[in-house]
């Protein structure tokens, strides 16, 4: 009988989830035992579940509920269970990338992996409760039929010898000798056998570990009446050859004096959901794509082998691809898997022999642990034979792709014996491995500062602080050096760290970009500034001044900014002319391949553009005049000989002239950065630069600073 399945309360417009579930009801629906009521919409609710939990971190526990409910709802088949699985891993993540607050590829495969898994544990497990009670309910059927009062006895046992000849599993009465009394047909042809075959046969004799091994003395204490129930699983061989497994489970039948009187035995062939079982194990914890075990496989037997007491030495090196998300973002997702998979062939090649584990955590992650390492040569010689296999290309799609590879190296003696902290470890030298270049491997030093801890604590808590408002903006004003009217303000990005404090920019966006979030972070400024100007223009109608907006290198190189920042703008209701974006001169300078473009249309749209820092990079001035900018902003190294109010070296007072004179002559305005005293605005002044900021106009500060300065300057003639 199919599980209720409830009607859903109102229709679901169909959007790429909806559209999933009827893909994933088309492929199950012939394989329940019978036609199931509102299928698509239930499977429409277990689709938006997880797609929640996918992008929430929940995605195995809750993929092992799903699969639950699938058994329950009597979806558990073999076809069934693969075709789910097959589902869910061929398109579940093209609908998840366009939904709302989704995250980035490799997290999202990451955690698909996840999802996979949990799906194939909690098919296997709700299969074992299934068979279990079924099981248990045919053997409360025939105990009661054998126990019932006399005057009902004929009639029970008609209905029982019923059920006995016609039932699905296999059934066997047995007396205190262990000999087969009878046997239905079921329990005969489960086993190769028609029943005149194997009756007088001895249980041992047929079934096989009944009668020694393991569970001898349970079921010899079954025969002598010391106990009432006995259940084991074993496997024999049929007469053809064909491999067996059952579930044997034998109950005593006393008599009214609570003698014992005869057996009865249930069995059920599990052949095919063990079969089933072994495979979802192994599908659990191996990776979907390479083949590899996966983070649970690793997890479970890096816990294993430090709870040994004669754990010796491990070495544990954990690698990530450099540049992979490139490769994704360049020549799409299909390459970028076929190159997965042959970096793991050739990890496998290079370093998967003796007691070494090769294991894919997800993404471009992989770990080797390598057991028992004899001397400090062993502990490095994983990561250096990696090294090694990645500096040949490979041949991926009819292309030549060159990767390498980061890799943190741990001695599990420098750590201690929690996987835990072997793990942060590991991931702690990665990111230093990183740091200082990339293609190469760092060894793991108890005495990593506190610095590239602090760096990695970034790392692993930036994605979600946005969801925590972690983040606010502080604002500098931006003031004409002739009048002292404001004309611009800075809004800079600050990270309010629950363990750190407040955290610099200049200590989190590298670290932004270095893990793919700074297209996020870069949103929520922009986003956060425009609404703080709005808020500004709103209170004072005259308003002219506009909001300036830090773009960072991996921002501009990344597409969709232009789209971002109009969107911006028209949720906010902003003139385009209101919002200048300050660009390094590093990330538009020589460059002919540089983003002039989308810049140009931003310039079009009537954003204003600045180059940030300006003479502190690479400055092709050429280049310079083909960039649609309006301002260059001097970086305060220019301004620190001018403290006195005049030039201590005449050549640095004239390059200042040049600077400034150059920019006018290009159409561009000159605001200076770094004015800390009243010297250097004066001689800036004289030189004909425009505007300035810093500490001697205002420290960054709340938007309330700002709204002061404001009041003060709309009360003035």
């Amino acid at each position: 009988m199919n599980a209720y399945v409830p009607a859903p309360a109102e229709p679901v417009e169909p959007d790429g989830l909806g559209r999933f579930a009827r893909r994933w009801a088309e492929a199950i629906g012939g394989t329940s035992d019978g036609p199931v009521p509102h299928l698509t919409e239930f499977l429409e609710r277990l689709t938006r579940e997880l797609a929640a939990a996918l992008r929430d971190d929940s995605a195995q526990a809750r993929a092992e509920e799903v699969a639950a409910a699938l058994v329950g709802a009597d979806f558990h088949s073999p076809a069934a269970v693969r075709r789910t699985i097959e589902v869910f891993a061929d398109g579940f993540l093209d609908e998840i990338r366009g939904e709302p607050g989704a995250e980035d590829e490799i997290k999202l495969r990451a955690r698909l992996g996840q999802l996979l898994g949990g799906l194939s544990a909690g098919y296997a497990q709700a299969l074992r409760v299934r068979t279990r009670t079924e099981q248990e309910a045919v053997q409360r059927a025939a105990l009661r039929a054998v126990r019932l009062a006399d005057d009902d006895r004929r009639v029970v046992e008609a209905r029982f010898r019923a059920v006995f000849a016609d039932a699905a599993v296999g059934i066997a009465m047995v007396d205190l000798g262990g000999r087969l009394l009878e046997v239905n047909t079921a329990f005969a042809r489960m086993l190769g056998f028609v029943p005149e075959e194997i009756r007088g046969r001895t249980v041992g004799e047929i079934i096989g570990d009944s009668g020694h091994g393991p569970t001898s003395s349970r079921y010899l204490d079954l025969l002598s009446g010391g106990r009432d129930h006995f259940r084991t699983e074993t496997t024999r061989v049929r007469p053809d050859g064909s491999r067996l497994v059952l579930d044997l489970s034998m109950s005593m039948v006393r008599d009214d004096d609570g003698a014992p009187g005869f057996l009865i035995g249930v069995t059920v062939d599990i052949t095919e959901r063990r079969r089933l079982q072994d495979q979802l194990w192994h599908e659990s914890r191996h990776d979907a794509l390479t083949g590899l075990p996966n983070r649970t496989l690793f997890a479970e037997r890096l816990a294993e082998r430090l709870a040994e007491p004669a754990c010796g030495r491990l070495g544990l090196s954990f690698l990530d691809l450099d540049g992979f998300k490139d490769v994704n973002d360049s020549l799409g997702h299909a390459v970028g898997d076929q190159l997965l998979i042959a970096v793991a062939r050739r990890l496998e090649t290079a370093v998967a022999y003796g007691d070494r584990l090769v294991a894919r955590l997800g993404g471009d992650e992989f770990v080797v642990l390598d057991d028992d390492c004899v001397g400090e040569a062993a502990v490095v010689g994983p990561a250096e034979a990696i090294l090694a296999a990645l500096r040949e290309p490979f041949q991926v799609g009819g292309r030549e792709l060159t990767i390498s590879a980061s890799i943190g190296v741990v001695d599990s003696r420098a750590v201690g014996a929690d996987p835990q902290a072997l793990m942060r470890a590991a991931d702690i030298t990665l990111y230093r491995a990183k740091a200082e270049g990339k293609s190469r491997l760092a060894r793991y030093d108890p005495r990593d500062s506190a610095r590239q801890i602090t760096q990695h604590t970034l790392a692993t808590a930036l994605p979600a602080a946005l969801t925590r408002q972690e983040f606010f903006c502080d604002y500098q004003p931006i003031v004409g050096l002739e009048d002292r009217r404001l004309r611009g303000v800075e809004a800079l990005i600050r990270w309010r760290h629950p363990q750190l404090g407040i955290v610099a920019p200049n200590q989190f966006i590298p670290v932004a970009e270095e893990t793919g979030h700074i297209a996020a972070v870069g949103r929520w400024v922009l986003a956060a500034a425009c609404r703080q100007a709005g808020e500004w223009a709103a209170a004072n109608p005259t308003l002219t001044c506009y909001i300036s907006v830090n773009v960072a290198v991996g921002q501009l190189r990344r597409p969709g900014l232009v789209d971002d920042v109009m969107q911006v703008l028209t949720d906010g209701g902003m003139p385009p002319e209101r919002l200048q974006l300050e660009l390094t001169e590093s990330a538009v300078l020589g460059d002919d391949r540089g983003p002039v473009g989308e810049l140009q249309r931003l310039a079009d749209a009537g954003v204003r553009l600045a180059i940030d820092d300006f003479g502190t990079g690479y400055a092709n001035l050429a280049y310079l005049t083909r960039l649609p900018v309006r301002q260059v902003k001097l970086a305060g190294e220019f301004l620190k000989p001018l403290r006195t109010g005049s030039s201590v070296d005449p050549k640095h007072d004239r390059l200042l002239s040049a600077i400034i004179t150059l920019a006018h002559d290009l159409g561009l305005s000159v605001t200076a950065e770094g004015v800390e005293h009243q010297a250097q605005a004066d001689r800036l002044r004289a030189l004909g630069c425009d505007a300035a900021q810093g500490w001697l106009f205002g420290r960054p500060g709340p938007a309330e600073q700002v709204g002061r300065l404001i009041a003060r300057q709309n009360s003035q003639p």
